[in-house]
């Protein structure tokens, strides 16, 4: 999916939801634990309910490569069940010297096909090249996280005054275009957003950290929306375990159904003209 064909599919449901399908098996319902197919039920079961209100979905790898030969199956089978119509993205955030790079690249570009993988940049512009060859895909790098650690090194200052965290966003955004270049942005950073703006005014923004996290949807819409709405805010937690009782993907569309109200909201608000 290019960025022509996710921006039509964001205006079509005036929504710029991403669900993020980042299942752990020991919290979804008792009654699918005991299935031998319980994470692959549950995530069918997810994106059935919430297919009509989203426009991508994030599958990170994290909580299937933990399985073993089988969660990549699982993995498999679960990228395989979502709609062509809907964006995908591996949240593996890699990132290693070029020619690793490379194999990873084809990891998810050829064998699993997914549209966007994220990637770490702190390795520089040879961990990442690889990934940007595919311009039909995008490369969505981590440019400014809200976990605590972040403090250790996005906000230092270097020697220009700025922010460490600028510099890398910067300087990355000249190594690609708005057509594979995609930047993640904690949502409870979302007053950077304003100044992540006057750097990357044209990129879309990858937004995790709306819901269980504390992240105001309203915020990151105020501040980091361009004229395409330029967002994927992910939610993850608040989607897949509203409910841990057999009306879990009943009560999962009723969330997502929720989000996508207050995303025409603010499409409404805040689409500059």
């Amino acid at each position: 999916m290019n960025r022509s064909q996710l921006t039509g599919q964001i205006k079509a449901k005036q929504s710029y939801l991403c669900v993020g399908l980042d299942t752990d098996v020991t919290k979804i319902p008792a009654h699918l634990q005991s299935q031998p197919q319980a994470v692959l039920q549950f995530n069918k079961a997810i994106i059935d309910a919430t297919k009509n209100y989203c426009v991508a979905y994030k599958i990170n790898t994290a909580f299937y490569e933990v399985y073993g030969l089988k969660g990549w199956e699982i993995l498999e089978e679960t990228l395989a069940y979502i709609p062509s119509t809907h964006f995908t993205i591996a949240d593996a955030k890699r990132g290693d010297i070029g020619n690793t790079s490379a194999q990873y690249a084809r990891t998810f570009f050829e064998t699993y096909s997914f549209d966007a993988v994220t990637v770490a940049p702190y390795m520089g512009e040879d961990s990442i090249r690889p990934f940007l060859e595919y311009t039909d895909k995008f490369t969505i790098v981590l440019g400014l996280t809200s976990n605590k650690g972040a403090g250790d090194f996005e906000y230092l200052k270097t020697n220009t005054g700025n922010y460490f965290y600028e510099e890398v966003i910067s300087k990355i955004s000249t190594w690609g275009t708005q057509d594979n270049l995609m930047f993640v942005v904690g949502a409870t950073q979302a007053k950077e957003l304003e100044n992540i703006r006057k750097i990357i005014p044209s990129n879309f923004l990858l937004i995790p950290g709306v819901g269980a996290q504390g992240g105001s949807l309203e915020d990151v819409s105020k501040y980091g929306m361009n004229k395409d709405c330029g967002l994927l805010v992910n939610v993850g937690r608040s989607i897949l375990y509203a409910s841990t009782q057999e009306d879990f993907a009943e009560t999962a569309a009723t969330v997502s159904k929720e989000y996508q109200q207050q995303m025409t909201g603010c499409l409404k608000t805040y689409l500059p003209v």
